[in-house]
């Protein structure tokens, strides 16, 4: 809950106090005075900024405040928030969903344009989450029982380069290669969404096709840290005495890999997982915009193109939350391959 309280205290002063005049990007060539005033009123930007950032947090809040006077900043409108609502004096007690506020372009809630989206980013990050941690767990499985080997040797420098390089190059990278210069043997679309309307118009289609040159671009850094981290708690874990107890009674190197050896290896390799798999969420900016992959970095790019405060706010509030949730699903999956990992109340 701390966590989240300071990551909704510095986006709403950076992207309040940082960026430019939102006013002036609605207005367009139309500017004048009178407007811009008309404009900062309806969007609440003519309030001191402490004002502004207590209503935000009250409209965050699930539990919240609010005064019965129209004209107060903090007026509840069951139209605007919905939920419960109990009179108590002069003021409203709401139970409510948390209030991302309206785009200030589309005039759309965020909350709507974010769940438009979200389904096609958390699909991307499933899928190059899920390549990057089967073929990351096989290729360090493989550099580890051939340990200093060429082939050992060849999977690491492969994993360096994967590291080092940055995604938006690799998206390039993956794009002019698969689908423009193989286009015609690969099939892939340099850009596409995951559902399209096709030809004929009979609607929405899945284009399964439009996740893979995306997903493996997103999954190639994962990909290169978990096949070093297997590799290494691999190697740490066959050196120890019980599985070189396993062997002595009798067991072959595969079985005392797989039965004894694996699973004790992976916590790190989790830890990995559940930290990429959330950073995914952040990571997928470039990606999506390169590829015209229309899920939340796409929505947050053109919100910081427009100035739309509340969009990127709730994009950045929504990334905070998946970290927050992905680690507490991380340690209790810890419990489960680890025996000696307890839950203490």
């Amino acid at each position: 809950m701390l966590t989240l309280f300071g990551v909704v205290t510095l986006i709403f002063f950076l992207f309040n106090a940082g960026m430019g005049d939102p006013t002036q990007m609605k207005l367009g060539q139309r500017s004048n005075k009178e407007a811009a005033l008309r404009i900062q009123r309806d969007l609440g930007l003519d309030k001191p900024l402490g004002v502004r950032y207590a209503a935000y947090l009250n409209d965050l809040l699930p539990l919240s405040l609010h005064s019965k006077n129209e004209e107060s900043v903090f007026y509840y409108s069951r139209q605007k928030y919905g939920g419960v609502s109990l009179s108590v004096g002069s003021a409203v007690a709401a139970l409510k969903f948390p209030y991302l506020r309206r785009s200030y372009q589309s005039e759309k809630k965020v909350s709507q344009l974010i769940s438009s989206v979200f389904p096609n980013t958390l699909a991307l990050a499933m899928a190059a989450i899920t390549f990057a941690s089967i073929a990351g767990i096989f290729l360090g499985m493989l550099a580890a029982v051939f340990s200093n080997t060429l082939v050992d040797r060849s999977i690491l420098t492969i994993a360096t380069l994967g590291m080092s390089t940055p995604s938006f190059f690799a998206a390039l990278l993956m794009g002019w290669i698969f689908a423009f210069l193989l286009g015609s043997y690969t099939g892939l679309n340099l850009t596409g969404n995951l559902w399209e309307l096709d030809d004929y118009g009979n609607g929405l289609q899945l284009q399964l096709r439009n996740l893979i040159l995306p997903a493996i671009t997103l999954g190639i850094r994962p990909l290169s840290v978990i096949t070093q981290l297997t590799r290494g708690s691999l190697l740490d874990v066959l050196s120890q005495d019980y599985v070189r107890t396993a062997r002595a009674k009798g067991l072959s190197f595969m079985q005392a890999l797989r039965k004894h050896a694996l699973r004790n290896a992976l916590n790190p390799v989790v830890t990995a997982i559940s930290g990429w798999f959330a950073s995914m969420l952040a990571g997928v900016i470039f990606v999506e915009y390169i590829f015209g992959y229309k899920g939340l970095g796409f929505l947050m790019v053109d919100g910081l193109n427009n100035l739309d405060m509340p969009v990127v706010m709730g994009c950045v509030m929504l990334i905070a939350v998946a970290f927050v949730v992905v680690n507490l699903l991380a340690d209790m999956l810890y419990a489960l391959l680890d025996p000696r990992v307890k839950f203490k109340a």
